[in-house]
């Protein structure tokens, strides 16, 4: 089937008043049955996350295999991550959802973008205005996106604030997270990595309460918090998010 074909398949289905569905990428392999995992998705396994305390203080590395394994007491290592908010200059928000082959909520909808800063790369663990946060961010978005790191510099990041939740997902695989919540409002060009991304949408603020009900999947734990909390009083600040910002605290999200 051509690319043309897949995009007619989802946009005649779902393209409800404002919201533009860009497209579908259809994943060539079944891998979320457990007894099987991408190659690609096993080998991020053993990329190094920071561990950190409470208060967001890193103590150490850990794998991100053994950063989201759920242990047999449901304990999971606190770790640092984020979520990237990317609108367009109409103020609509880009969602996605993530592929067959994660490993992690799989086939679940969530924001633009979200994953971790890591010790592989170097510069992550910078904390002086969340710089190696939002470096993390920029590599995350031309990698899983493939948009052009010259359309998002690292100074149109918005830090907005930190939020620490856990869940516990399948019972095998979970999270436990102080995520770093980042906004970015810019025009950029997408070319999804099929391995990590099965669907995007361009969502206006006033269509959100309409959109969220057709979706075909369930939503990611950190997104469904973010959305229930704070969301829409972030959005409805997009031109003026100094007010929202805190970047003292960080909020127990349940």
């Amino acid at each position: 089937m051509s690319m043309k074909n897949m995009l007619k398949l989802s946009i005649n289905s779902e393209m409800m008043r404002g919201v533009r569905v860009i497209g579908r990428w259809f994943s060539n392999s079944v891998v979320n049955n457990k007894t099987k995992m991408d190659p690609k998705q096993a080998a991020a396994l053993n990329e190094q996350c920071f561990v950190v305390d409470e208060h967001d203080k890193i103590t150490g590395t850990l794998s991100k295999k053994h950063c989201h394994l759920v242990s047999p007491d449901g304990t999971i290592p606190l770790h640092r991550a984020f979520s990237v908010f990317l609108f367009n200059k109409a103020g609509d928000l880009l969602l996605q959802k993530r592929a067959t082959e994660k490993v992690t909520y799989p086939n679940y909808y969530t924001n633009t973008c979200c994953s971790h800063p890591i010790a592989d790369v170097g510069g992550e663990d910078e904390e002086a205005d969340a710089i190696g946060i939002r470096r993390a961010a920029q590599r995350r978005l031309n990698y899983e996106l493939g948009i052009p790191l010259e359309q998002i510099p690292l100074d149109k990041f918005n830090y907005i604030t930190r939020i620490h939740y856990k869940d516990n997902g399948n019972g095998i695989w979970g999270e436990h997270e102080i995520d770093y919540v980042l906004f970015l409002q810019t025009e950029v060009t997408v070319k999804p990595n099929s391995n990590e991304i099965s669907e995007i949408s361009y969502v206006p603020r006033d269509e959100l309460d309409n959109y969220l009900p057709s979706l075909s999947g369930p939503l990611t734990p950190w997104f469904d918090l973010i959305l229930k909390n704070r969301l829409r009083l972030w959005w409805d600040n997009l031109e003026n998010l100094e007010k929202c910002k805190d970047h003292k605290n960080i909020l127990q999200l349940k």
